[in-house]
């Protein structure tokens, strides 16, 4: 099972790859980066997915339509786990942005702990293949070990 340094390397032999991080989204910190950063600056970069990623993670409107059925236990966002952060799942699977040049493609970490990390992986428009990086980040964040 890769350890954050191998699953980033795996990451960047994704075609198009031009940079990846493993970003816990409660704190926006990098725990780990790759290649090149959008923009130039890997933590400020870090900070601001980590922005994006906690809206759409603790939002209920993102969440599976039998998730969102009842929120009488939990607070809004909550999903069937409990919150976001609290040691549940985030009701969110990923999320993808695309700008005129490339994809950011933001891959939720399911841990044993607190499930507040995520695998960025941007790639060139161009060169890169979006379906194929979704399955490939979500394979590799199934099999990442964290601790």
């Amino acid at each position: 099972m890769p350890g954050i340094d191998e699953c980033l390397l795996e990451a960047m032999r994704l075609p198009g790859a031009r940079g990846a991080a493993l970003v816990d989204w409660t704190s926006g910190l990098a725990l780990g980066t790759v290649g090149e950063a959008p923009g130039g600056d890997h933590e400020t970069n870090a900070a601001e997915a980590a922005e994006l990623a906690r809206l759409a993670a603790e939002h209920g409107a993102f969440a599976a339509a039998d998730d969102s059925a009842d929120h009488s236990a939990g607070q809004p966002g909550d999903g069937p786990d409990g919150p976001p952060g609290g040691g549940g799942r985030s009701p969110v699977e990923d999320l993808i942005v695309s700008s005129r040049d490339s994809y950011h493609l933001l891959r939720f970490v399911d841990t044993g702990f607190d499930s507040s990390v995520f695998l960025h992986l941007w790639l060139t428009r161009a060169e890169g293949n979006l379906a194929l990086a979704r399955i490939r980040l979500g394979e590799m964040a199934e099999r990442l070990v964290l601790g």
